[in-house]
């Protein structure tokens, strides 16, 4: 999917009408350890991938303000498209919701699980895998 306005910049988005997925009931985990959270599927990369990611802001944003139910979204020029990029250019960015995704798990551990997917959705998009190749490897 492409977000609307993303005015020259590529974009992707992984939410759940997509992925058709169902909302469960869960309280919001609290933003400081949901960013944990984030944190820790980013430690989860493989330094092999973490070493080659270039110029990406990942942000915490409570939900996406013209799509509530967006899990992530990646807003950039993925590297497989970079030409001449570099000096002033401003960062890719990676937003990961913490709404749709603790009202998409029934438990912690859910979120754990849904957040490390969609981190991982949303950097293989600054790599260039489009949500087809996502889907053929698995990732939902």
């Amino acid at each position: 999917m492409t977000a609307p306005g993303a005015e020259g910049r590529g974009a992707s988005v992984r939410g759940c009408a997509a992925a058709g997925l169902s909302f469960a009931v869960m309280s919001p985990l609290d933003l400081h350890r949901f960013e944990t959270l984030v944190a820790d599927a980013l430690d989860q990369l493989p330094d092999e991938l973490a070493v080659l990611i270039d110029n990406v802001a990942v942000v915490v944003e409570d939900e996406n303000p013209d799509e509530p139910d967006l899990l992530g979204l990646y807003e950039g020029i993925p590297l497989t498209e970079r030409e001449a990029y570099g000096g002033l250019e401003l960062p890719d960015r990676i937003s990961i919701y913490r709404l749709p995704l603790c009202a998409l798990a029934a438990d912690e551990s859910e979120v754990v699980e849904e957040v490390l997917v969609t981190v991982v959705h949303e950097i293989a998009h600054h790599f260039g895998i489009d949500d087809e190749r996502l889907h053929a490897l698995g990732w939902e």
